[in-house]
């Protein structure tokens, strides 16, 4: 049996690589994504004093330090048992939508998009934002730039730092905005909600237009019919900072919703011995192996996940987006894993055009964003990463300080249809040998959809890590091997 390696993967965040086994016809036998990588931020939490969780989850990654730090704020928020302030709970989805601004349009222009803009049997050296610009022009290139700097702003003047925020506490935020910052937070909103609509038109034009690309979305290999999962508000629309947690089956019927305080009566994570990234699943269904389908416990989350779990957007023109999305792509819910770069985009538009609501509201510039806290206890808090649905959760001690965390993040919660996604494409574009470089970006595709984040995914509790450790010399001979749970 042969087997064919691309690593590393490329156009993510974090390091992983695909192993694609060949059987002696050269057709596909099996694929495999496995994870390097460890980051153990559950571990060394322990002890940590409650209040700088915001800060130090904010760490696990710098694409999505957002997500982290209010999924962590909120954990706080029912540990502390306190309720914000209404102004609060604005100030901080309006940070939220700049996240969004910013890490969508990351992912479409520089990570995802060129897949499609420069396209996928495309040179390597051109498959990138820069590939993107000679494409499309340099004039849409400084579009780009500049509005994701626009989110970037946005997070700065509220969060104090473009990455790292450090507004968050356990009930409330540090700051609030003068009218100066609503004054120039508004301007940057128009003109993002602007570019998102160009960001859809080009989509449009470039991908829509293109029976090629349509085909290719539709096409059996990159289909997967598993359950989805997303934050939804009180009407089941999409929302990304608050609600409950719904999940839908495979024919868009809601399944279950549940408030993310009773998470772990619904969602296991199952481990396998060659990957550091554990792999969710609902427990009404049980851990099935890697299959899609009615049996098997395996969700989806992110931008396509978030709208099968819904029933629209919850602002104008993103829900209209919605609509014909499903419209063009024959109904819902759509399992073609190519439709999380069209479903980002509705996200996008959404995303501005709630923070044009936010920032237009009377209470954002209140002062009273802070409620006192009461006595440390259990907590957890859920928000959607731009990646997917994140939870946190932490048990304190009477003295604040943190007894245990445990953090299910957007990427584990995809890790078992992402492993699904690449194997269905590898068998869909290989056989019998025929192996080129088009071919293996093919297969990439697959996973680059999900806009993965690798560094936030593979979190372990002790004892339960497979881990080698080879140790050499100063001559670099091998001296000793280590082996845990191998």
């Amino acid at each position: 049996m042969e087997t064919v390696t691309i690593d590393p993967i490329t156009r993510l965040e974090g390091h992983g690589k695909i192993s694609i086994f060949l059987n002696d016809k050269g057709d596909v036998e099996n694929a495999y994504l496995q994870i390097p990588e460890l980051r153990g931020f559950e571990r060394f939490a322990q002890g940590r004093r409650a209040e700088d969780m915001p800060q130090i989850t904010s760490r696990i990654c710098g694409v999505c330090p957002v997500a982290h730090h209010f999924a962590s704020t909120k954990a706080l928020d029912a540990a502390f048992n306190v309720d914000p302030p209404s102004a609060a709970k604005k100030l901080r989805e309006l940070m939220y939508m700049g996240y969004f601004i910013y890490d969508h349009t990351l992912h479409f222009y520089y990570l995802g998009g060129p897949d499609f803009v420069v396209g996928p049997d495309a040179p390597p050296a051109k498959r990138n934002i820069i590939g993107v610009i000679e494409k499309a022009g340099v004039e849409i290139g400084k579009e780009v730039i500049k509005h994701r700097a626009y989110g970037q702003k946005i997070t700065a003047i509220l969060g104090g730092k473009a990455t790292h925020p450090v507004c968050g506490l356990p009930g409330g935020v540090s700051k609030g905005l003068n009218k100066d910052e609503v004054k120039e937070i508004e301007k940057m909103v128009d003109s993002c909600i602007e570019f998102a609509k160009f960001s859809l038109k080009l989509f449009d034009e470039i991908v829509l237009q293109n029976k090629k690309y349509v085909d290719l979305i539709l096409s059996d290999p990159y289909q997967l019919a598993t359950y989805n999962m997303g934050l939804v508000d009180k009407n089941n629309k999409v929302n990304f900072y608050d609600g409950q947690i719904r999940v839908t089956d495979q024919k868009g019927e809601e399944f279950v919703k549940f408030d993310v305080r009773d998470y772990y009566k619904y969602i296991a994570e199952h481990v396998e011995e060659w990957t550091y990234i554990k792999f969710p699943y609902l427990k009404a269904i049980g851990w099935k192996g890697f299959k899609d389908g009615k049996d098997s416990g395996i969700y989806r989350v992110g931008p396509l996940g978030r709208l099968n779990a819904a029933e629209g957007m919850a602002t104008p023109l993103a829900d209209k987006e919605y609509n014909r999305f499903y419209e063009t792509l024959g109904g819902k819910p759509v399992n073609s894993t190519l439709a999380f770069h069209w479903a980002r985009l509705i996200e996008l538009l959404y995303a501005t055009e709630r923070a044009k609501e936010l920032i237009k509201d009377p209470e954002i510039t209140s002062q009273k964003i802070r409620n006192p806290v009461g006595e440390p206890g259990e907590g957890m808090g859920v928000t959607e990463a731009a990646r997917g649905t994140l939870i946190h959760h932490y048990k304190l001690t009477k003295d604040g300080l943190i007894d245990k965390a445990n953090l299910i993040v957007a990427t584990t919660n995809n890790a078992g249809a992402i492993n699904m996604s690449i194997r269905e494409a590898a068998k869909g574009v290989i056989s019998r040998g025929n192996v080129s470089n088009a071919t293996l970006n093919m297969v990439e595709m697959a996973f680059r959809a999900y806009d993965p984040c690798f560094a936030c995914a593979t979190h372990t509790l002790p004892g339960g890590m497979p881990l080698e450790v080879n140790i050499y010399d100063h001559e670099r001979k091998l001296y000793k091997t280590l082996r845990q749970n191998l």
